[in-house]
């Protein structure tokens, strides 16, 4: 049986090959039978440096989270659809910064997010924005702002979308949305 640490060899070649970038992968930590699977968008500056998901300005949203769930980050494990970081060049600085993954590098990563929870095998998949909810679905067309907070079946797990914790960060009228949707949760985690 594959391993998370065979699937992340195949996925360093992968976006070798076929992006033709040497880039860290941040491909996921915690536990890896967790019944809690968080998936993000893509790794950013921070997460890039230190080889973890989630531990940028978006990551402290994440630990209230999961205080509110009364989680540790070791009981869940973490990932992103895209587990490179996507950038640009700022045109003045020179400076990298962050960008939305494109369609390709969303594409070539599925397959391995698919292979990852189904190694994992969890009972509940959180998606964490837009990207995330699209991959799972397979639909881009979906809006998390159409599906944030509901639980919904899907073939062996549950999935409950949230705004992305970096969300609150930059519109912070979603903040009281975002607890309400992680109570809500808190409260399906004990149903299931």
């Amino acid at each position: 049986m594959i391993t998370l640490e065979d699937l992340k060899e195949e996925y360093i070649k992968l976006i070798e090959e076929e992006l033709k970038v040497n880039s860290k992968v941040v491909f996921g930590e915690g536990n890896e039978s967790a019944d809690v699977i968080l998936i993000g968008e893509a790794p950013g500056k921070t997460e890039e440096e230190l080889g973890k998901p989630f531990v940028g300005a978006s990551g402290k949203n994440l630990d209230e989270f999961l205080n509110i769930l009364k989680m540790k980050r070791e009981d869940i494990y973490i990932t992103n659809v895209v587990k490179i970081r996507p950038f640009k060049i700022n045109e003045k600085t020179g400076k990298k910064s962050n960008r939305t993954p494109n369609k390709k590098e969303i594409e070539l990563s599925i397959d391995t997010l698919e292979k990852q929870i189904h190694i994992v095998n969890p009972k509940i998949i959180v998606t964490l924005g837009n990207i995330p909810l699209r991959a799972i679905l397979r639909d881009d067309s979906a809006k998390i702002g159409n599906y944030h907070g509901k639980m919904i079946k899907c073939k062996d797990y549950y999935l409950f979308p949230l705004y992305h914790p970096a969300s609150i960060i930059y519109n912070r009228s979603l903040k009281e949305t975002y607890y309400n949707d992680v109570k809500e949760l808190k409260d399906a985690l004990t149903r299931i």
